[in-house]
């Protein structure tokens, strides 16, 4: 069986590339594959085809491959909230929460990505055709295994954007080089309050999956649950991942990103969650109907969510 994530050098989708590298997929009975499929809609679209079984990704992103949620659920949360940055050019010099800073300046976001940061801004009371704000692709962030954050950090670093919206890492490395300011970081308080509900980080799979192996969905999501776990009673593991994927300088950082990040840990997808993310996806016309939450989450898997965090 294959797992895709959208973003390897991350702390985005860690729980779900640390379940395979620490072996909790394994422990539960899963002989699991990591690939890197970027951007997310072909990470869904290979899930829709078969080629993958699993996408730890973006949970509004299974839209992509699944209209309306007809064929793939969630199966349980990586971790809560929407999990970009906003980083602005350092010589700008933005302070955080100002939102204003994109005025006039181009955004450098990946597909699917950038409707997180489209509708925020929309929110934050932006109009993008008004105020002059370009939100398109990183220059360079071509082909199915770019590490978006790297490359788009590496883009603000030549000025080649004037922002981005990125993962923690990308927003981690622009920060430490001197070359990129953080002036949105949503799931800590930044923006307007509806945006913590558009996405998260979370693991899907088809219903065919669901319907067919009951017992493997579940042990997927025990699996996750045993890596949140670990991470959480022993966050220098997380080094011990980064060190086997990881460029050395970023499996430096990857133990601080997820002591960050360990608040969030908790495998529950909430009716509140499923509401905000669906009124997102039909503000930005890519969800039509009133989908019930338990057409979007496997629910039946939730009294596992429970049993450990």
């Amino acid at each position: 069986m294959k797992l895709a994530v959208p973003d390897l050098i991350s702390n985005s989708y860690f729980p779900a590339v640390a379940a395979v590298e620490l072996g909790f997929f394994k422990e539960e009975g899963l002989e699991l594959s990591l690939e890197l499929i970027f951007p997310v809609d072909k990470a869904y679209q290979a899930m829709r085809d078969r080629a993958i079984d699993f996408v730890g990704g973006s949970a509004h992103s299974a839209l992509a491959a699944f209209p309306e949620w007809e064929g793939a659920k969630l199966l349980c949360a990586q971790a809560q909230g929407m999990y970009w940055f906003l980083v602005m050019r350092a010589d700008l010099a933005a302070r955080r929460g100002d939102v204003g800073i994109v005025r006039g300046r181009s955004i450098g976001a990946a597909p699917w990505v950038e409707m997180g940061l489209r509708r925020l801004l929309i929110e934050a009371g932006i109009d993008l055709e008004r105020d002059g704000v370009t939100i398109a692709p990183v220059p360079g962030a071509t082909g199915a295994s770019v590490n978006f954050g790297l490359t788009a950090a590496k883009a603000l670093e030549d000025g080649k954007i004037d922002g981005f919206w990125a993962n923690g890492m990308g927003a981690e490395v622009a920060v430490r080089r001197g070359v990129g300011t953080v002036v949105l970081d949503v799931r800590r308080g930044d923006g307007p309050k509806p945006c913590f509900y558009y996405t998260m980080a979370s693991l899907a799979t088809t219903d065919r999956v669901i319907d067919g192996s009951p017992e493997t969905a579940a042990a997927a999501v025990r699996a996750i649950m045993k890596t949140q776990a670990a991470l959480k009673a022993d966050p220098e593991r997380a080094t011990e991942v980064g060190r086997r994927l990881f460029p050395p300088y970023e499996a430096m950082l990857i133990e601080e990103l997820i002591r960050r990040d360990l608040p969030y840990y908790h495998p529950s997808i909430s009716p509140d969650f499923v509401a905000g993310m669906n009124q997102f996806a039909r503000d930005l016309g890519i969800l039509r109907g009133e989908v019930p939450y338990d057409k979007v989450v496997a629910t039946w898997f939730a009294e596992l969510w429970s049993s450990t965090n």
